[in-house]
């Protein structure tokens, strides 16, 4: 992770987002709402640009923030999101109707372990971003990765859980077991025979993961 100094300096240099993102980020920080970090979603929205992504699957809607900064980004792409948390759901609905990007976004509501006859039919994707319950991120890339394009990009927020997965030992229970499946994903998704992976040490930790092509 980047020490304080250089991630304030990162996030300085960010240009000011539209009004309405900017409330959305004070709602969030208000409330308390877990939304990416600035450094970590302009990391994703450059690898989308690059990518020219048509059709994204989001796992975890929030308030809608990181779906509307997609649809910004890229006006030409679908976002299917998932949220369970129904105060959330309302939340979500309520700024993505007051945005002008509301026709490029479908929200899905239910489980995203519960959901997926009703997301296979929006796939495939050619990009799927796993932002939700941490402790659920295998079972998630394992259920949806299926429905990756061959050359689509799986990228998974919150992998470093702002540094605890360095840190060798961690009072709260709740928080050490929380941490333990986190490495545990990160391992086991490093390791993946089909996929190559990278842990980039932005924001809150990213990882950008792409399927393998046949090796020689």
């Amino acid at each position: 992770m980047l020490n304080e100094k250089l991630h304030l300096y990162i996030n300085g240099l960010i240009p000011e987002r539209n009004p309405l993102f900017m409330e959305m980020e004070q709602f969030a920080q208000l409330h308390g709402i877990p939304i990416m970090e600035l450094a970590g979603i302009e990391t994703m929205l450059q690898l989308l640009r690059i990518q020219q992504a048509k059709n994204i699957l989001e796992i975890g809607t929030a308030i809608g923030y990181s779906a509307l900064r997609m649809a910004e980004t890229l006006p030409n792409a679908r976002i299917v999101t998932i949220e369970r948390d129904i105060e959330r759901i309302g939340q979500a609905r309520e700024f993505i109707q007051r945005s002008k990007h509301s026709q490029q976004i479908s929200l899905i509501e239910g489980d995203a372990l519960e959901v997926e006859q009703e997301i296979s039919g929006h796939a495939p994707f050619d990009a799927i971003f796993i932002d939700a319950a941490k402790g659920q991120y295998k079972k998630f890339f394992q259920l949806y990765a299926k429905y990756l394009n061959k050359d689509g990009l799986m990228i998974t927020d919150n992998v470093l859980f702002k540094g605890l997965v360095a840190e060798p030992k961690i009072e709260n229970k709740r928080t050490r077991n929380l941490v333990k499946k986190i490495a545990e994903f990160n391992r086991w998704l490093m390791n993946h025979p089909d996929y190559d992976s990278v842990i980039l040490p932005v924001g809150d930790g990213v990882t950008v993961s792409k399927r393998r092509g046949e090796r020689n």
